[in-house]
């Protein structure tokens, strides 16, 4: 038993995986976080475009 509990507390495997998921999770939310900015951006934009047009043409 006492072989097995230090082969375990030497094992770090577990612990690279779990620091990867938190990476990738990071990344995701950080995408996610652009994406919906950029989103939001682009339809102020392109709500001021149709404005103009609309504008010009009941002119």
């Amino acid at each position: 038993m006492k072989k097995f509990a230090g082969r375990f507390l030497r094992d770090n495997k577990g612990v690279t995986a779990l620091e990867y998921g938190l990476i990738a999770g990071l990344i995701a939310l950080l995408i996610v976080g652009g994406v919906t900015t950029i989103g939001t951006n682009l339809k102020t934009v392109f709500d001021t475009i149709a404005t103009s047009i609309n504008t010009a043409k009941g002119s």
